[in-house]
């Protein structure tokens, strides 16, 4: 299947289509220190949530845009909280699904001195449970933009499955209704490789599948740590060269930089200094930023920019969700901020 037609330019926006982008993926309730301590040592915890999917969305609902975020959720206080949350933050949740079944995933945050460690409660959950079914969302024919990450590819079975369905086979399907078969709008597939060596069984089950997304996807973020990890390749040309024919590709070297490719254009931008609080959501947060400048149509500096700008609201926290400030508005703007 052919990819669609990225390039340089912003996604055109479908006849009728009322959404910028729909990211998909699991959130959880996150239940974290309120200082630097381990979490051994802490006597009270404080309740969140978190989910690289829908960090996406509230920094893109945040910076302005029409985000969705499809997903299921148990039927309990911790769904409940999820859903009220993201909608509180501008996200549209209408095609978010409620499972009677099964729980919404937990995970506990558990800082350290050198890297905040992650515990996840979240194998069996309703986000887990869905299934290539989902690929039918009519929310998913009407966006400019689906973001997904390997996260979901790594939850189970048919949730890899449903990745699949969305990044690779892009196929139609029938409408219910009148029996016919639909060609769905062809939105930009963004995909962030997110891999998590703790949620998948293999390795080598990771490395291959993670590959194939990436390779079938429009606009592909993955970090240069972990492509080595993956695929023990290190340097972002080569990088870039794996990933082929993945049109557009953004690999992140942490406080180094982030270097684009696409149509034999090679972009570098360096990070700017940042004091780092705590570095969990900071990719997410990045990948709202440049999205965000793919949506105004902006040229791949200022996408850049935009990614490192929202990254460094994160790393000045311990929340996972971007902070819209006044330079991110400006940069947005094309205008030099007051500061």
């Amino acid at each position: 299947m052919p990819h669609s037609p990225v390039g340089l330019s912003a996604p055109a926006r479908p006849e009728h289509a009322s959404l910028d982008v729909v990211c998909l993926g699991e959130t959880m309730a996150v239940l974290a220190p309120p200082d630097a301590r381990p979490l051994a040592d802490q006597p009270t915890l404080r309740l969140s949530i978190g989910g690289a999917e829908s960090n996406v969305a509230c920094g893109l609902a945040a910076l302005g845009h029409r985000a969705a975020w499809l997903s299921r959720v148990g039927d309990d206080p911790f769904g409940q909280r999820i859903v009220t949350e993201l909608a509180s933050r501008g996200v549209e949740v209408s095609a978010v699904g409620t499972d009677p079944h099964h729980p919404t995933g937990v995970y506990f945050k558990d800082p350290g001195p050198d890297a905040t460690r992650t515990h996840y409660y979240r194998r069996g959950s309703a986000a887990a449970h869905m299934g290539p079914d989902a690929a039918r969302a009519p929310e998913l024919r009407d966006t400019r933009v689906v973001h997904l990450s390997g996260i979901t590819a790594a939850l189970s079975d048919s949730c890899a499955r449903l990745l699949e369905e969305i990044v690779v086979h892009r196929t139609p399907w029938t409408d219910d209704a009148s029996g016919t078969t639909v060609r769905p709008v062809r939105p930009v597939v963004s995909f962030d490789v997110n891999h998590r060596p703790a949620l998948w069984r293999h390795h080598g089950d990771a490395a291959r599948a993670l590959l194939e997304l990436a390779r079938a996807a429009d606009i592909v973020f993955v970090g240069r740590d972990e492509a080595e990890a993956l695929w023990h390749t290190a340097r972002p040309d080569e990088i870039a060269a794996l990933l082929a024919p993945a049109p557009l590709v953004v690999v992140k070297d942490a406080e180094h930089g982030a270097t684009s490719y696409s149509a034999g254009t090679r972009v570098f931008a360096p990070t700017p200094p940042v004091e780092v609080v705590e570095p969990v959501g900071a990719g997410d947060a990045f990948a709202a930023g440049y999205l965000s400048g793919v949506l105004h149509g902006r040229d791949e500096m200022s996408r850049l920019r935009l990614g490192h700008l929202t990254a460094g609201a994160v790393l000045r926290t311990r929340d996972d969700v971007p902070v819209l400030g006044p330079d991110m508005a400006a940069e947005l703007s094309g205008q030099p901020s007051a500061g």
